[in-house]
């Protein structure tokens, strides 16, 4: 019996709820044309929307870096390297500048410092530099203009207040220390529209640049990416730049050495021809290993400097380009068709959820007469 009292309950739940969610289509049909006009507003005020908002062209680069080997040598180079006692194996870890660290290194503030003096042309023909194109030609769409008009007033009045001393400023050049408000701008600019994204799994960069013209997005998607080859390049060779340099100068300074005594041994030699004194022989003997001394020293550091020379060739990274960078003929963004259907569907639930629940709750809402009572109290009294 229970059971069946049970089943009842639930047959009576599903009944009325199938009868409310015909009662809520039910008011939703009988106010279909308000539901429509809704959604005809919401259609145009999404045209308007989309057609405000700018067109962006992104660029994209993608690169594939050289695989780094730890640790086992380097083959030929390695057995040349063991003959002159350099060890090219020693230090060959994992590499400091991984690629995951790719994306930090280009939202620097020095390396978007580096791209302001870059030299662009614009599809009309025009050239500027990226700090004067991002200052004055990137365009916002018109409600961003309204929206800062009161920070820009707050920052005028502010700036009366101000004194007007600007030493430090003459020069024009960006200081990453003390970046000016105009500079710190371009800066936030360019690090939202250039990014960098690694795949963790094949180790590709992919380097993407977004501006509102296509061919400036194009150039400077490849000067990003030459930059950061250049300073992964840097890095990764500095030590053993800084050893070939050092090698370079023990072998400049073996070369005079030996070219010295090979000179006071050929001067000697010359002036005491045909002497058989003991002493001479002596003097002629000391000078001679003086010479071979300073001679297989220079040998030494020539082998020496050739072997870091190797080895800075070695550790140079290799990146093969996968997709090249090419003027984009399409717009990324916006998408003009999600945006107005976007805001018509919003409109329209917008219409019905005010159908459905926003009238019943403004007519149970109790209204207050000319008094300032609940008219249901007034009633009563």
């Amino acid at each position: 019996m229970q059971e069946e009292h049970n089943d009842n309950i639930e047959r009576r739940e599903d009944t009325e709820q199938e009868i409310d969610l015909l009662e809520l289509a039910q008011k939703l049909w009988a106010q279909r044309r308000a539901i429509i006009k809704w959604g005809a507003i919401g259609l145009i005020a999404g045209v308007i929307i989309a057609f405000s908002i700018p067109k962006e062209y992104t660029t994209t680069i993608k690169l594939a870096p050289e695989a780094t080997q730890g640790g086992t040598g380097s083959g030929n180079l390695g057995a040349l390297a063991a003959l002159a006692g350099v060890n090219m194996s020693a230090g060959q870890g994992k590499d400091a500048v991984s690629p995951q660290l790719y994306p930090d290194i280009v939202s620097s503030i020095p390396f978007s410092l580096e791209l302001f003096d870059v030299n662009v042309t614009e599809k009309d023909g025009t050239e500027k530099t990226v700090e004067e194109y991002v200052n004055d030609d990137l365009s916002s769409p018109w409600w961003s203009v309204i929206m800062s008009l009161p920070g820009k007033a707050i920052g005028g009045v502010m700036s009366i207040f101000k004194s007007d001393d600007k030493d430090g400023e003459g020069d024009g050049k960006p200081n990453s220390f003390q970046l000016t408000n105009e500079q710190n701008g371009i800066v936030t600019a360019l690090g939202a529209r250039v990014n960098v994204d690694v795949d963790t799994k094949t180790s590709v960069i992919s380097i993407s640049v977004t501006m509102q013209d296509p061919l400036v997005s194009a150039i400077l998607a490849d000067t990003v990416a030459e930059r950061l080859k250049e300073y992964v390049t840097d890095y990764r060779t500095n030590k053993a730049r800084a050893d070939m340099e050092y090698a370079q100068k023990l072998n400049d300074e073996a070369r005079d050495d030996y070219y010295q005594a090979q000179q006071r041994y050929a001067n000697y030699m010359d002036k005491n021809q045909g002497v058989i004194l003991r002493s001479m022989r002596n003097e002629e003997e000391r000078l001679q290993n003086e010479m071979q001394l300073a001679y297989n020293l220079y040998n030494t550091t020539a082998q020496q400097l050739q072997m870091a020379k190797a080895k800075v060739q070695e550790i140079t990274p290799v990146y093969a380009v996968l997709q090249p960078a090419t003027v984009p003929l399409v717009p990324s963004k916006p998408s003009k068709m999600l945006i107005m259907v976007g805001c018509a569907f919003l409109a329209v639930v917008a219409c019905s959820a005010w159908i459905l629940f926003g009238k019943d709750i403004v007519v149970h809402i109790p209204q207050k007469n000319n008094e300032g009572k609940p008219e249901e109290t007034a009633e009563k009294e």
